[in-house]
């Protein structure tokens, strides 16, 4: 039995969707608002994790170099996250006031 090989699109333009319904707008309009926040969050997160666990290995006297750099951007991450979640007023979204 032969295997059929079939060519890769050569863009996403060969490969149209669907029209959403009427009532999707409104809502796809909301969640593409509030995505800044949404990855905001995230990384504010993430990078505190990562900051928590660095600043475990400092501690102990076992941080290099390399992981002090790497703290360094941890808490440039999170000061730029909580900066566009203060500008939108949403503080609360990471524990904060």
């Amino acid at each position: 039995m032969a295997t059929e090989i079939v060519q890769a699109p050569k863009s996403a333009e060969c490969a149209p969707t669907a029209p959403l319904p009427a009532g999707a707008q409104p809502v796809l309009a909301r969640l593409e608002a509030a995505f800044p926040l949404v990855q905001a969050v995230a990384v504010y997160e993430t990078a505190a994790v990562h900051a928590v666990q660095l600043a475990a290995l400092a501690e102990a006297d076992k941080l290099t170099d390399l992981d002090a750099d790497s703290l360094a951007h941890a808490e440039e991450l999170m000061a730029g996250a909580r900066a566009t979640l203060a500008a939108a007023g949403r503080l609360d979204l990471i524990g904060g006031e």
